[in-house]
């Protein structure tokens, strides 16, 4: 899955998990057993949870490949010394 991909789910995700947790609660002033709407929510709270862990990687990867890098693999940091003032 792609970057963008990912956040727009993360997004559509916690759209849905606000609207099943108001349903829960419709639910419950309504005195109807909500166990099986409760398990529904975890699930979805986990798969977010997931999609969150693997945009948090990507994203990771990503700054990685964009930064400048010494020959040995060690990120340059600041202002090359030729530079400063």
């Amino acid at each position: 899955m792609k970057l963008d991909h990912i956040k727009a789910e993360i997004a559509r995700m916690r759209v849905q998990i606000k609207r099943q947790q108001r349903d829960i609660l419709d639910l419950q002033r309504a005195g109807i057993p909500t166990s099986s709407a409760i398990a529904l929510l975890e699930r979805m709270q986990n798969k977010t949870d997931e999609l969150i862990g693997e945009r948090n990687r990507l994203t990771g990867e990503a700054r990685v490949a964009d930064q400048h890098t010494y020959a040995s693999g060690k990120a340059i940091r600041g202002v090359p010394s030729h530079r400063r003032i």
